[in-house]
């Protein structure tokens, strides 16, 4: 009988550098592997090659980590089983190997006396500042990254920094995040979108509601454009809240690792793969990760030292409190993106709804300006998309009445600072395709008439920001969504009306904070409003002017009354501006608006200025006339 021969080390190392090999290592510690994570004492499996005395050789191995090292002598005490020496695997000897670590996720942080910028509020957002759930403490925003199917953009992160043990999709999404700034009731961001936990990896996305958007990570200055698959020695560098830019050397791959998030969720097995320092680019505090760099993104070095745009992982967790080697752990992108459905770039289906774009923003001025609040039949009448009767565009909202196919109100921001000039030439009015045209009013009522498509939220009012935003806000403005019917003279400024020049005139008349400013508008519904071409026609509208000067918060408020008795005749009865409580519009209007803000209407201190006074009340003439 003739005893096989070993292969040779050579035609093994071929076979091990194989790619089909590679996936039957990858396959075992899926498998088999995965089964030892149960022992208490065994932290994660996965591959990397062999240490002899600390260091590296060229030998891959299924590599354990442990809390603690023993001699089998002391196996059974810890009651952890002995390990064996090797596994063959495809015909190949595999040899294990075993080092003392232990993980936990990175979002506990430690109070730090000067936070910097990456944990303060900040608009534009950017990758590598600090974000988190409202009920989490802080962890790091990885990247901009689309849904696959409507392209809208979300934020990526980890599952316990935007969900946690304690959190449920439709959360709100706070930045900073709470261990930051703790108020969390001026710093919403947006929503929890979707989340996995599992062996895919530790993840999350959410909208981007109430700020704007900057690509590039922070201090890396690159914005990733691609996902990768990291190999064993692929040099790699992260942005993160806490310890900033770091560098690192990939150093087991294809890991699975036990972690405990606490609460009912427990322990849970992540996939992902190893980081270690990079000793040609050591941080001075010896941390290539802390708490509160959970959801960084990993991106790949070039040759020449400089951070590529290609994303290696989502990094997720470093080494315990007791664990003296330095590493962190990431989550392999192509299995977050493949779970949350989204891509580094929106679909290029040209069939597909643009997103409904950032939405008048709460809190613009720095202070909490919150939406007007719909009485119940009001609320009733409101159109709902999705879950929300509130609908986005750039840099506004507003709510649609279904019965009178107009808004009730729009709400707009006005950054004075950064207003853009461009051209409305060749924008087309057209209906919005996010709403059904049965709630909608379309040029059919417009033409052959004197009535104007009157726009609600001013077009040069929108046009701030960047110019991508800017562009994008002045289409926006342009859907009849925005429009109301509104008599030439009205509308259009040079015919002597100082209505559209409201907006104009607290930049010029007050000290604006920051300048800039918050607007609510809308027409004003009545039961005995004349109907034109099957349409009634509000003879009212309303205005609310939102500032802050020398850091308090002021509301204006005004209506404007119409005379729309003679749409077929050139002869027309003056328009007339009021200053008004309020109050007042609320009554009118059939909604409220927030404490805050009726407690800034100093107009409504004067007994003069109450309802009841309206028909003592004159008119202004000249905006001079305005008691900002």
């Amino acid at each position: 009988m003739t005893t096989p021969k070993k292969k040779s080390n050579k035609a093994t190392k071929s076979k091990q550098k194989s790619e089909g090999f590679m996936d039957s290592l990858k396959q075992f510690v899926r498998t088999k592997g995965v089964d030892y994570l149960k022992n208490n004492n065994i932290t994660s499996v996965g591959i990397g090659y062999k240490q002899v005395d600390g260091k590296p050789t060229e030998d891959l191995s299924i590599q354990f980590t442990v809390e603690e090292k023993a001699v089998p002598e002391v196996l059974e005490s810890l009651d952890t089983p002995l390990i064996p020496k090797s596994f063959v695997i495809d015909g190949v000897e595999v040899p294990t190997d075993v080092l003392q670590r232990d993980f936990e996720p990175d979002y506990q942080v430690v109070a730090e006396a000067a936070p910097d910028r990456r944990k303060t509020r900040i608009n534009p957002i950017e990758p590598g500042i600090s974000v988190a759930n409202k009920k989490v403490s802080a962890g790091t925003i990885g990247c901009i990254v689309y849904d696959q199917k409507n392209g809208t953009p979300y934020i990526l992160s980890n599952w316990h920094v935007l969900q946690g043990p304690n959190g449920n999709i439709g959360d709100e999404i706070v930045q900073p995040g709470p261990f930051d700034d703790n108020r969390v009731n001026l710093n919403r961001l947006g929503k929890l979108v979707r989340s996995h936990l599992g062996a895919a990896g530790d993840c999350a996305i959410a909208s981007i509601e109430d700020r704007t958007i900057k690509k590039e990570i922070m201090d890396l200055d690159v914005l990733i454009e691609q996902i990768g698959e990291p190999d064993l020695g692929d040099k790699v560098m992260k942005s993160g809240r806490t310890t900033k830019v770091t560098h690192g050397i990939v150093t087991r791959i294809h890991t699975m690792t036990k972690l405990n998030y606490g609460g009912i969720t427990g322990n849970q097995f992540i996939g992902g793969f190893e980081i270690g320092p990079d000793a040609n680019n050591l941080p001075s505090n010896g941390e290539i990760s802390m708490g509160g760099d959970s959801g960084s993104a990993w991106v790949f070095k070039a040759s020449n030292g400089k951070p590529t745009k290609i994303m290696a992982g989502l990094h997720f967790a470093g080494e315990g409190a007791n664990d003296p080697n330095e590493h962190a752990i990431a989550c392999y992108p192509k299995s977050v993106f493949e779970k949350l459905e989204i891509s580094l770039q929106p679909p290029l289906q040209k069939d597909v709804v643009p997103p409904q774009g950032l939405g008048y923003n709460t809190n613009f001025l720095g202070v909490l300006v919150e939406t007007p609040k719909l009485s119940k039949s009001k609320s009733d009448d409101a159109y709902k998309s999705g879950d929300s009767k509130i609908i986005k565009y750039t840099h506004f909202s507003l709510t649609m009445s279904k019965s009178r196919r107009f808004a009730m109100w729009v709400g707009w921001n006005i950054d004075g600072g950064s207003i853009k000039q461009l051209s409305r030439k060749g924008i087309p009015f057209i209906l919005d395709p996010k709403i059904p045209k049965e709630f909608q009013v379309g040029d059919e009522l417009y033409s052959g008439n004197r009535l104007d498509r009157g726009h609600i939220a001013r077009r040069a009012d929108l046009l701030w920001g960047s110019l991508e935003e800017a562009k994008k806000a002045n289409v926006d403005s342009f859907y009849f969504t925005n429009m109301t019917p509104q008599m030439d003279n009205f509308n259009q400024g040079n015919k002597g009306g100082i209505w559209g020049k409201l907006e104009d005139a607290v930049f010029e008349d007050t000290d604006v904070d920051n300048l800039k400013v918050s607007v609510f508008g809308g027409p004003v519904f009545q039961k005995d409003d004349r109907v034109f071409r099957g349409v009634k026609l509000p003879s009212e509208f309303y205005k609310v002017i939102v500032y802050v000067e020398k850091g308090v918060l002021k509301a204006k408020g005004f209506l404007l009354t119409q005379n729309l008795n003679q749409l077929e005749i050139f002869e027309l009865d003056e328009f007339k501006t009021y200053q008004a409580t309020l109050a007042e519009i609320e009554q009118r209007c059939g909604f409220t608006f927030p404490a805050n803000l009726k407690n800034a209407d100093s107009f409504a201190e004067k007994p003069e200025n109450q309802p009841e006074a309206e028909s003592e009340r004159k008119p202004l003439e000249t905006l001079d006339e305005i008691a900002w």
